[in-house]
């Protein structure tokens, strides 16, 4: 039984890799079809910035929810039914004849995309502890460029022989089919206590979780995750229209590179959780390393002033592999220095402030691009604001390995 248990993990670990990619697909690929819709909606690059941002608006307080449902009801249900709704707000979206109303859809469809990554998260790490834990959560995680990657080859093909509305639709079949998979397969460990759905003083629930956020982990946690979420959603939004408007390259050959930059993420969020189990500098080393190599590349990309083909795809697998590789031993981080009965909350509150800078810097990336004719100066400021965090998060990491 013990066997069939231990066996059974990696079902587990499959099915909600897959269920994160479907929940994301259109999420991480809108990108690849950004051109497209910037073009059938004459839309400027701040209206681009707030569709995204749109999406991610509800995750704001969504996520803090979520977290807290998750300690009390089954990942099954929260997870499934959360990502249902992601299908039928893009099932609505397809169906928009305007900007406002395509607005309204994708702000719904934050409301049950809120579930999908803390959900998916814990239902992992229920499974797999110890030495396995970042392994299990880098392939976990590896889900989102995944779905990324998938939606960059998939919408812009279907965008161009049928219509943008069809790329919407594509992507509400994909959440539908992962939600109803994941519920299917989806079961609790053998022997873990059941979540608890007895009634909490209110008061004392509010003090315990707000306490959390004054932990030096959390805030670590919360700082790099920031920071490295903004460069990561500037890349996912705004890659594929600088790679055009910018070096000159077709939009088949830029959405390519978006591609390649998305399946180096996908290694990078395995290879780099991998490295966090075996790190002897703790979990957050790697997340440092991250955000060093961020900061080197945004301070680069701004110089890049070439069409070669082979140089561009070895900058687009750097990008990827960092921009996008970090959130495998971070979220391994938390889910290892949470507490146990917390652990949901612990991941809500922390995706809640990687929301902030999803929310934020879209628009005002793509706002700088309006009113100063380059995105330099939006790259620019991401490098700095990595470099900032890699200073203030990791002196003392940096000491202590040092002393090894």
């Amino acid at each position: 039984m013990k066997t069939r248990t231990t066996q059974y993990r990696w079902v587990i670990l499959a099915v909600a890799t897959f269920a994160q990619a479907c929940a994301c697909f259109f999420v991480q690929g809108f990108g690849s079809i950004a051109l497209n819709v910037q073009a059938e909606m004459a839309l400027s690059n701040w209206q681009i910035g707030i569709l995204v941002s749109a999406a991610q608006l509800i995750p704001l307080i969504g996520l803090l929810v979520a977290g807290e449902l998750l300690d009390r009801y089954s990942e099954r249900f929260v997870v499934g039914i959360g990502t249902m709704i992601v299908g039928a707000a893009l099932f609505g979206a397809a169906l928009a004849n305007s900007y406002i109303e395509l607005l309204i859809f994708l702000t719904l469809l934050g409301l049950g995309y809120s579930t999908a990554q803390p959900g998916g998260s814990k239902s992992v790490s229920n499974w797999f502890a110890g030495s396995q834990l970042g392994f299990a959560m880098g392939i976990r995680q590896a889900g989102l460029p995944l779905g990324g990657a998938m939606a960059a080859l998939l919408l812009p093909f279907i965008a161009f022989h049928y219509s943008t509305q069809a790329a919407f639709f594509a992507g509400g079949v994909a959440a539908m089919f992962g939600a109803i998979l994941f519920m299917l397969l989806y079961t609790s460990p053998e022997g873990q206590a059941s979540p608890s759905k007895k009634q909490i003083n209110l008061r004392s629930a509010i003090s315990s979780r707000l306490l959390m956020a004054t932990d030096p982990s959390m805030r670590n946690i919360m700082l790099s995750g920031a920071s490295l979420t903004a460069s990561q959603y500037a890349i996912s939004v705004f890659l594929v229209l600088y790679l055009h408007t910018s070096l000159g390259l077709d939009s088949f050959v830029a959405t390519t590179m978006f591609f390649v930059a998305l399946g180096s993420g996908i290694a990078g969020r395995i290879v780099l959780a991998t490295w966090s189990d075996r790190c002897k500098a703790g979990r957050y080393y790697p997340v440092l390393t991250c955000l060093g190599a961020v900061s080197l590349i945004l301070i680069l990309l701004p110089f890049l002033r070439t069409q070669n083909l082979i140089i561009l795809s070895s900058l687009m697998a750097l990008t990827g592999f960092f921009a996008y590789g970090w959130y495998g031993p971070w979220v391994a981080y938390v889910a290892e220095t949470a507490p146990v009965d917390r652990k949901g909350f612990a991941l809500g509150m922390a995706m809640t402030a990687n929301q902030i800078s999803v929310v934020l810097v879209p628009p005002i990336i793509g706002l700088s691009r309006d009113s100063l004719g380059t995105y330099a100066y939006g790259w620019a400021a991401l490098a700095l604001l990595s470099a900032v965090v890699l200073f203030t998060t990791g002196t003392k990491n940096i000491k202590s390995v040092a002393n090894l």
